[in-house]
Protein backbone atom coordinates (compact mmCIF):
# COMPACT_ATOMS: atom_id res chain seq x y z
CA UNK A 1 0.00 0.00 0.00
CA UNK A 2 0.94 3.42 -0.90
CA UNK A 3 2.39 5.59 1.67
CA UNK A 4 -0.14 8.83 1.35
CA UNK A 5 2.02 11.69 -0.18
CA UNK A 6 2.50 14.92 2.12
CA UNK A 7 4.75 17.12 0.84
CA UNK A 8 3.22 18.92 -2.43
CA UNK A 9 5.28 18.76 -5.59
CA UNK A 10 5.15 21.57 -7.73
CA UNK A 11 7.06 23.26 -10.62
CA UNK A 12 8.39 27.03 -11.41
CA UNK A 13 4.90 28.27 -12.85
CA UNK A 14 3.46 26.93 -9.49
CA UNK A 15 4.69 29.27 -7.23
CA UNK A 16 5.08 33.05 -6.60
CA UNK A 17 8.23 34.76 -4.54
CA UNK A 18 7.50 37.03 -1.46
CA UNK A 19 8.96 40.44 -1.36
CA UNK A 20 10.95 41.88 1.73
CA UNK A 21 12.17 44.79 2.63
CA UNK A 22 14.75 45.76 1.12
CA UNK A 23 17.63 49.01 1.73
CA UNK A 24 18.96 48.47 -1.46
CA UNK A 25 19.16 52.00 -2.76
CA UNK A 26 19.73 51.22 -6.76
CA UNK A 27 19.39 47.29 -8.03
CA UNK A 28 22.82 48.00 -9.59
CA UNK A 29 24.58 47.66 -6.64
CA UNK A 30 23.50 44.37 -6.08
CA UNK A 31 26.07 41.91 -6.61
CA UNK A 32 25.01 38.43 -8.46
CA UNK A 33 28.07 36.94 -8.38
CA UNK A 34 29.03 33.15 -7.17
CA UNK A 35 31.54 31.08 -5.86
CA UNK A 36 31.39 27.87 -7.31
CA UNK A 37 33.84 25.31 -6.49
CA UNK A 38 37.02 27.53 -5.88
CA UNK A 39 36.43 30.09 -8.45
CA UNK A 40 34.47 33.22 -8.62
CA UNK A 41 31.64 33.37 -11.37
CA UNK A 42 30.02 36.76 -12.08
CA UNK A 43 26.21 34.87 -12.45
CA UNK A 44 24.93 31.25 -11.32
CA UNK A 45 24.05 30.78 -14.39
CA UNK A 46 25.22 27.77 -17.38
CA UNK A 47 24.61 26.75 -20.63
CA UNK A 48 23.76 23.44 -21.27
CA UNK A 49 26.26 21.31 -21.84
CA UNK A 50 24.89 19.86 -25.44
CA UNK A 51 25.98 20.29 -28.52
CA UNK A 52 23.61 23.03 -29.25
CA UNK A 53 24.71 25.77 -26.84
CA UNK A 54 28.14 25.38 -26.23
CA UNK A 55 31.61 24.35 -27.98
CA UNK A 56 35.14 24.99 -27.90
CA UNK A 57 34.88 29.07 -28.95
CA UNK A 58 32.19 29.60 -26.65
CA UNK A 59 33.78 27.95 -23.69
CA UNK A 60 36.57 30.10 -24.41
CA UNK A 61 34.52 33.45 -24.80
CA UNK A 62 32.56 32.42 -21.56
CA UNK A 63 36.41 31.63 -19.65
CA UNK A 64 37.17 34.70 -20.37
CA UNK A 65 34.39 36.56 -19.47
CA UNK A 66 34.68 34.68 -15.83
CA UNK A 67 31.28 33.00 -16.76
CA UNK A 68 30.93 29.09 -15.93
CA UNK A 69 30.71 26.52 -18.59
CA UNK A 70 30.58 23.01 -19.08
CA UNK A 71 31.95 21.67 -22.79
CA UNK A 72 29.75 18.94 -23.99
CA UNK A 73 31.51 15.48 -24.33
CA UNK A 74 29.91 14.88 -28.29
CA UNK A 75 32.63 14.90 -31.33
CA UNK A 76 35.17 17.28 -29.39
CA UNK A 77 38.80 16.93 -29.25
CA UNK A 78 38.70 17.36 -25.34
CA UNK A 79 42.54 16.69 -24.91
CA UNK A 80 43.09 19.76 -27.50
CA UNK A 81 40.88 21.64 -25.46
CA UNK A 82 42.17 21.32 -22.47
CA UNK A 83 45.74 21.90 -23.61
CA UNK A 84 44.32 25.38 -25.38
CA UNK A 85 42.89 26.51 -22.01
CA UNK A 86 45.74 25.73 -19.98
CA UNK A 87 47.82 27.48 -22.14
CA UNK A 88 46.28 30.13 -22.15
CA UNK A 89 45.62 30.05 -18.31
CA UNK A 90 41.84 29.40 -18.30
CA UNK A 91 39.84 27.23 -16.48
CA UNK A 92 38.92 23.86 -18.06
CA UNK A 93 35.55 22.40 -17.44
CA UNK A 94 34.38 18.94 -19.60
CA UNK A 95 32.17 16.50 -19.56
CA UNK A 96 32.40 12.76 -19.79
CA UNK A 97 30.35 9.74 -19.36
CA UNK A 98 30.70 6.54 -18.13
CA UNK A 99 31.77 4.00 -20.43
CA UNK A 100 35.04 2.54 -21.70
CA UNK A 101 35.90 5.74 -24.14
CA UNK A 102 35.87 7.91 -21.00
CA UNK A 103 37.97 6.11 -18.97
CA UNK A 104 40.23 6.31 -21.86
CA UNK A 105 39.96 9.90 -22.38
CA UNK A 106 41.19 10.22 -18.55
CA UNK A 107 44.35 7.72 -18.46
CA UNK A 108 45.52 10.14 -21.51
CA UNK A 109 44.41 13.18 -19.43
CA UNK A 110 46.29 11.48 -17.11
CA UNK A 111 49.27 10.60 -18.80
CA UNK A 112 49.74 13.89 -20.28
CA UNK A 113 49.49 15.73 -16.97
CA UNK A 114 46.82 17.99 -17.85
CA UNK A 115 44.79 20.36 -15.66
CA UNK A 116 41.00 19.52 -15.29
CA UNK A 117 39.20 22.22 -12.53
CA UNK A 118 35.94 20.64 -13.34
CA UNK A 119 34.44 17.06 -14.81
CA UNK A 120 31.01 16.87 -15.31
CA UNK A 121 30.07 12.88 -15.62
CA UNK A 122 26.98 13.77 -17.30
CA UNK A 123 24.67 10.69 -18.02
CA UNK A 124 20.85 10.50 -18.46
CA UNK A 125 20.18 8.55 -15.33
CA UNK A 126 22.79 9.33 -12.90
CA UNK A 127 21.48 6.86 -9.92
CA UNK A 128 23.48 3.95 -11.49
CA UNK A 129 26.64 1.28 -11.07
CA UNK A 130 28.68 2.61 -13.56
CA UNK A 131 28.46 6.23 -12.25
CA UNK A 132 29.21 4.89 -8.92
CA UNK A 133 32.28 3.21 -10.32
CA UNK A 134 33.21 6.08 -12.25
CA UNK A 135 33.18 8.48 -9.39
CA UNK A 136 34.86 6.27 -7.54
CA UNK A 137 37.87 6.25 -10.15
CA UNK A 138 37.67 10.04 -9.81
CA UNK A 139 38.12 10.44 -6.30
CA UNK A 140 41.04 8.47 -6.26
CA UNK A 141 42.51 9.59 -9.94
CA UNK A 142 41.47 13.09 -10.04
CA UNK A 143 41.84 14.15 -6.24
CA UNK A 144 41.87 18.40 -7.10
CA UNK A 145 39.31 18.43 -9.74
CA UNK A 146 35.52 19.37 -8.79
CA UNK A 147 33.00 16.53 -9.57
CA UNK A 148 29.79 17.37 -10.80
CA UNK A 149 27.18 14.38 -10.83
CA UNK A 150 23.91 13.71 -13.00
CA UNK A 151 21.29 13.37 -13.73
CA UNK A 152 19.31 12.60 -10.88
CA UNK A 153 15.95 13.35 -9.14
CA UNK A 154 15.70 11.91 -6.25
CA UNK A 155 16.56 12.40 -2.59
CA UNK A 156 18.31 8.62 -2.10
CA UNK A 157 20.20 9.58 -5.57
CA UNK A 158 21.54 12.52 -4.44
CA UNK A 159 22.69 10.82 -1.28
CA UNK A 160 24.40 8.19 -2.95
CA UNK A 161 25.92 10.08 -5.61
CA UNK A 162 27.35 12.16 -2.92
CA UNK A 163 28.42 9.42 -1.06
CA UNK A 164 30.26 7.88 -4.40
CA UNK A 165 32.60 11.25 -4.64
CA UNK A 166 30.73 14.17 -6.24
CA UNK A 167 31.02 17.59 -5.05
CA UNK A 168 28.27 18.74 -6.83
CA UNK A 169 24.87 17.28 -8.18
CA UNK A 170 23.02 18.13 -11.19
CA UNK A 171 19.32 18.04 -10.78
CA UNK A 172 16.43 17.10 -12.87
CA UNK A 173 15.17 14.12 -15.51
CA UNK A 174 13.41 14.78 -18.30
CA UNK A 175 12.56 18.56 -17.85
CA UNK A 176 14.20 19.80 -20.69
CA UNK A 177 12.33 21.44 -23.83
CA UNK A 178 14.08 19.03 -26.55
CA UNK A 179 14.05 16.42 -24.26
CA UNK A 180 11.59 13.34 -24.46
CA UNK A 181 12.65 10.93 -21.86
CA UNK A 182 8.84 11.45 -19.71
CA UNK A 183 6.54 11.06 -22.70
CA UNK A 184 8.70 7.71 -23.76
CA UNK A 185 9.09 6.25 -19.96
CA UNK A 186 7.30 8.12 -17.81
CA UNK A 187 10.17 8.88 -15.58
CA UNK A 188 11.62 12.26 -14.48
CA UNK A 189 10.67 15.21 -12.97
CA UNK A 190 8.73 17.07 -15.32
CA UNK A 191 6.01 18.91 -13.96
CA UNK A 192 7.73 19.02 -10.27
CA UNK A 193 10.85 20.05 -11.15
CA UNK A 194 11.02 23.30 -8.97
CA UNK A 195 10.11 20.67 -5.71
CA UNK A 196 13.06 18.37 -7.07
CA UNK A 197 15.19 21.39 -6.99
CA UNK A 198 14.14 21.98 -2.94
CA UNK A 199 14.36 17.90 -1.97
CA UNK A 200 17.18 17.51 -3.84
CA UNK A 201 19.43 20.45 -2.42
CA UNK A 202 17.52 20.75 0.78
CA UNK A 203 19.51 17.27 1.57
CA UNK A 204 23.09 17.70 -0.35
CA UNK A 205 22.92 21.30 1.55
CA UNK A 206 22.25 20.51 4.77
CA UNK A 207 23.51 16.96 5.17
CA UNK A 208 26.51 17.38 3.21
CA UNK A 209 27.49 21.46 2.38
CA UNK A 210 27.42 19.93 -1.31
CA UNK A 211 25.71 22.33 -4.21
CA UNK A 212 23.51 21.20 -6.63
CA UNK A 213 22.75 22.66 -9.90
CA UNK A 214 19.38 22.97 -10.71
CA UNK A 215 19.08 21.45 -15.08
CA UNK A 216 15.86 21.72 -17.09
CA UNK A 217 12.56 23.19 -17.73
CA UNK A 218 13.46 27.29 -16.87
CA UNK A 219 11.46 28.68 -19.64
CA UNK A 220 12.25 32.33 -18.23
CA UNK A 221 14.47 34.34 -16.17
CA UNK A 222 12.20 34.50 -13.12
CA UNK A 223 12.43 30.59 -12.84
CA UNK A 224 15.86 31.18 -12.29
CA UNK A 225 15.37 33.35 -9.15
CA UNK A 226 13.09 30.55 -8.09
CA UNK A 227 15.92 27.98 -8.19
CA UNK A 228 18.31 29.82 -6.10
CA UNK A 229 15.49 30.28 -3.58
CA UNK A 230 14.84 26.65 -3.67
CA UNK A 231 18.44 25.92 -2.87
CA UNK A 232 20.39 25.39 -5.92
CA UNK A 233 23.05 27.18 -6.47
CA UNK A 234 23.59 26.73 -10.21
CA UNK A 235 21.51 26.70 -12.99
CA UNK A 236 21.77 24.98 -15.89
CA UNK A 237 19.81 26.26 -19.33
CA UNK A 238 19.11 24.66 -22.69
CA UNK A 239 16.64 25.98 -25.41
CA UNK A 240 16.54 29.55 -23.38
CA UNK A 241 20.56 30.03 -23.81
CA UNK A 242 20.60 29.00 -27.76
CA UNK A 243 19.87 30.42 -30.94
CA UNK A 244 22.61 33.76 -30.26
CA UNK A 245 24.85 34.40 -32.53
CA UNK A 246 27.47 32.98 -31.34
CA UNK A 247 25.81 30.03 -30.48
CA UNK A 248 26.87 26.70 -32.28
CA UNK A 249 25.15 26.05 -35.60
CA UNK A 250 23.90 27.11 -38.38
CA UNK A 251 21.83 29.54 -39.47
CA UNK A 252 18.58 28.08 -41.43
CA UNK A 253 15.98 29.89 -43.30
CA UNK A 254 12.47 28.12 -44.94
CA UNK A 255 12.52 28.28 -48.26
CA UNK A 256 9.76 25.90 -50.12
CA UNK A 257 9.50 24.01 -47.52
CA UNK A 258 13.10 23.51 -47.32
CA UNK A 259 15.67 24.24 -45.13
CA UNK A 260 18.74 26.47 -46.28
CA UNK A 261 21.92 26.92 -44.47
CA UNK A 262 22.61 31.06 -44.07
CA UNK A 263 25.72 33.01 -43.60
CA UNK A 264 26.25 34.95 -40.07
CA UNK A 265 26.91 37.90 -42.90
CA UNK A 266 23.52 37.26 -44.65
CA UNK A 267 21.43 36.60 -41.75
CA UNK A 268 22.69 40.23 -40.69
CA UNK A 269 20.86 41.39 -43.97
CA UNK A 270 17.41 39.96 -43.47
CA UNK A 271 14.45 39.53 -40.86
CA UNK A 272 15.55 37.65 -37.65
CA UNK A 273 11.72 36.25 -37.62
CA UNK A 274 12.58 34.39 -41.09
CA UNK A 275 16.16 32.79 -39.18
CA UNK A 276 16.13 29.90 -36.77
CA UNK A 277 19.04 27.43 -35.38
CA UNK A 278 18.30 23.91 -34.59
CA UNK A 279 17.83 22.64 -30.89
CA UNK A 280 18.37 19.33 -30.00
CA UNK A 281 18.77 16.75 -27.01
CA UNK A 282 21.93 15.24 -26.62
CA UNK A 283 19.97 11.72 -26.61
CA UNK A 284 18.26 13.10 -30.02
CA UNK A 285 18.85 11.34 -32.98
CA UNK A 286 20.10 13.82 -34.55
CA UNK A 287 23.45 13.83 -31.67
CA UNK A 288 23.61 9.98 -31.29
CA UNK A 289 24.00 9.73 -35.14
CA UNK A 290 20.98 6.64 -35.01
CA UNK A 291 17.36 5.93 -34.03
CA UNK A 292 18.55 3.32 -31.07
CA UNK A 293 17.04 4.19 -27.82
CA UNK A 294 16.04 8.02 -29.15
CA UNK A 295 14.80 10.35 -26.05
CA UNK A 296 15.58 13.78 -27.67
CA UNK A 297 14.43 15.93 -30.53
CA UNK A 298 15.32 18.43 -33.00
CA UNK A 299 13.21 21.40 -32.34
CA UNK A 300 13.57 25.45 -34.49
CA UNK A 301 14.30 28.03 -32.13
CA UNK A 302 14.42 31.60 -33.31
CA UNK A 303 17.72 33.20 -34.37
CA UNK A 304 18.33 35.76 -32.09
CA UNK A 305 20.99 38.32 -33.92
CA UNK A 306 22.80 39.09 -30.58
CA UNK A 307 25.48 37.77 -28.65
CA UNK A 308 24.89 35.12 -25.72
CA UNK A 309 26.91 37.63 -23.88
CA UNK A 310 24.38 40.63 -24.03
CA UNK A 311 21.64 38.19 -22.96
CA UNK A 312 23.70 37.53 -19.59
CA UNK A 313 23.56 41.48 -19.23
CA UNK A 314 19.87 41.13 -19.46
CA UNK A 315 19.87 37.84 -17.11
CA UNK A 316 22.32 40.05 -14.69
CA UNK A 317 19.79 42.61 -14.18
CA UNK A 318 17.06 40.88 -13.80
CA UNK A 319 18.96 38.94 -11.24
CA UNK A 320 19.80 42.31 -10.07
CA UNK A 321 15.99 43.42 -9.40
CA UNK A 322 14.88 39.62 -7.98
CA UNK A 323 17.99 40.17 -5.08
CA UNK A 324 16.59 43.93 -4.56
CA UNK A 325 12.83 42.32 -4.00
CA UNK A 326 14.33 39.64 -1.80
CA UNK A 327 15.64 41.63 0.79
CA UNK A 328 19.40 41.29 0.29
CA UNK A 329 22.46 42.99 -1.60
CA UNK A 330 23.57 39.77 -2.73
CA UNK A 331 22.83 36.03 -3.66
CA UNK A 332 22.81 35.32 -0.23
CA UNK A 333 19.78 36.73 0.38
CA UNK A 334 17.40 33.68 -1.35
CA UNK A 335 17.65 30.84 1.16
CA UNK A 336 15.34 33.39 3.56
CA UNK A 337 12.61 34.15 0.85
CA UNK A 338 9.38 32.42 1.26
CA UNK A 339 7.32 31.64 -1.66
CA UNK A 340 3.78 30.86 -2.16
CA UNK A 341 2.50 27.70 -3.71
CA UNK A 342 -0.97 28.29 -6.07
CA UNK A 343 -1.57 24.84 -6.83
Amino acid sequence: MFEEQVVPHFDYKDINLVPKYSEVTSRSDCDTSITFGNRNFKLPIIPANMRACINEVLAEKLAREEYFYILHRFDVDVISFIKTMNKKKLFTSISIGVNQDSYELLYKIIKEKLDVDYITVDIAHGHCIKMKLMLEFLKRQFPSSFIIAGNVSTIDATRDLINWGANCIKAGIGNGSACTTYPSTGFGSRGCQASTVHDCATVAWEEFKVPIIADGGITEPADITKSLVLGAKMVMIGGMLSGFFDSPGDIYMDVDNTSIPITKWKASTLYPENLYKQFFGSASALNKGHNKHVEGKVMKVPYKNQSILDYYKYLQECLQSSISYGGGKDLSCFPTVNYIIKK
